[in-house]
């Protein structure tokens, strides 16, 4: 029992010592144990025959200007008395590296205090911007909606973007009303659209509904395909998601529209839409707009998936691709990447999803100024914009990209590229190339269709 007790009472301090070697059952060594700064200096005095007296703070630092403020300024101070001092060169050089240092960190800050400043100054002229516009609009333009909406002036200002307070209000007048809905019709739909959902929670399984004789498309626009569509949209807003304010807007405008047009039912992308419609305007309006923005033909024909009318769009944005982007377009081709590819979730949602929502109302501006046109023209605008970077890429690579455009996307550079696509082909526009496609289309039907039987 007391065979090791003499060797654990000289162990015992180093046991002490380190706690951590303990655990392991180790004890370290007595020569490796740490040395105090004091046994340091006596050890030195010893060996040298000097005595080392430390100088004291003042002096130390009598050299330097300021008082060391950060771990850069360290360098300038003195070693630690055990180890060699500094020669001259050293702190010299050591001075003059922190002064570049510091200097840097100046030229830095001045740079983002200049950079803040203007990024202040021109938030400040665009607010002046948007409040002279918002007077324009309201005493000028809405009063005489349809003596002005053509002008070249109203136009001009039109490019430049609605001020948010009247945007919803001109949205409605421009894409108008021509199914002639009502708020009373909506309220007809709306109960319908609520009662359908009371008697699907009833009921106990889909099997049951398809039982009942509903149609596909009713199917389809089921409370539970829009409630999952709905927890997607805009999710960084958090305001259509469960629990959020306009989630039962969204939800109730989306299965009104589901019981107006059971042909079309829900289809996802609607939600994105709806959603935008429903930040500028009340409820009721939003619905007779979001109705009939979908029953305009290029809408129409994306979300009814009119498989042979997407095909003529997409031939139309390909001869305005290769007259406006040549290079960009063989490149595509050489990738065999088609335009469904990237534009079909850009058209569905008419851009909301794929790019910012403040530059995508933008978009949504000139959009019902000019209607479809400028759909596939912004598509082109995107592309200039980063044609560069689409060059270097292939076609996983592009299709990546394009899918989920930069976050960074500014609206002054976007429609500076928009601006500068020509929507013209052979003295040809828009709906002259689109038309040609579809008399194109309908005399070769004629020539492929059956010989009349004698």
């Amino acid at each position: 029992r007391n065979f090791f007790t003499k060797r654990t009472k000289e162990l015992k301090p180093a046991v002490q010592s380190a706690p951590g070697w303990k655990l392991f059952g180790k004890v370290p060594p007595r020569e490796n144990l740490p040395k105090d700064s004091k046994i340091i200096q006596q050890e030195y005095e010893a060996r040298t025959g000097r005595m080392y007296k430390p100088p004291p703070s003042s002096a130390r630092r009598k050299n330097i200007e300021f008082e060391p403020l950060s771990t850069t300024a360290l360098i300038l101070e003195d070693r630690p008395a055990n180890l060699p001092a500094k020669s001259v060169e050293e702190a010299l050089r050591h001075r003059q590296e922190y002064d570049e240092m510091v200097a840097e960190a100046k030229k830095r800050e001045i740079k983002e205090a200049h950079k803040r400043k203007k990024i202040m100054r021109e938030r400040f002229k665009q607010e002046e911007n948007i409040a002279s516009a918002m007077v324009i609009w309201v005493n000028e333009i809405l009063p005489n909606w349809e003596g002005m909406r053509a002008t070249r002036r109203v136009r001009e200002l039109w490019w430049q973007g609605l001020p948010p307070s009247v945007r919803g209000k001109v949205w409605s007048l421009a894409v108008g009303n021509e199914l002639n809905i009502t708020p009373e019709l909506y309220e007809i739909f709306l109960s319908r659209a609520k009662e359908r959902w009371r008697s699907f929670s009833e009921t106990s399984s889909e099997n049951d509904i398809e039982d009942a004789g509903a149609s596909v498309a009713d199917r389809e626009a089921s409370l539970e395909l829009i409630k999952l569509d709905i927890s997607r949209t805009f999710p960084s807003l958090y305001i259509f998601q469960k629990g959020g304010p306009y989630h039962d807007l969204l939800h109730s405008v989306l299965g009104a529209y589901t019981c107006y047009r059971p042909d079309v039912g829900y289809v996802q992308g609607m939600s994105f839409i709806a959603a935008v419609l429903i930040l500028n305007l009340e409820e009721a309006d939003a619905f007779i707009a979001f109705a009939n923005l979908l029953n305009k033909p290029c809408q129409l024909a994306f979300f009814r998936v009119d498989h042979s009318m997407m095909l003529k769009y997409f031939a139309a944005f390909e001869v305005f691709f290769e007259e406006n982007l040549p290079k960009l377009f063989l490149h595509f081709k050489s990738y065999s990447l088609t335009p469904d590819i990237y534009l079909i979730d850009w058209i569905f949602t008419l851009y909301s999803k794929s790019l910012p929502l403040d530059l995508a109302c933008r978009v949504w501006d000139v959009f019902c100024r000019d209607g479809e046109e400028f759909l596939f023209r912004t598509g082109l605008g995107i592309l200039r914009l980063y044609e560069d970077i689409l060059l270097q890429m292939d076609f996983i690579h592009i299709a990546q990209f394009l899918t989920k455009l930069p976050e960074d996307i500014t609206s002054e550079k976007l429609f500076s590229c928009i601006a500068a696509i020509q929507m013209q082909n052979s003295n040809k526009k828009w709906a002259q190339v689109f038309a040609s496609l579809m008399k194109d289309n309908k005399e070769g039907d004629k020539n492929h269709s059956p010989a009349p039987k004698s």
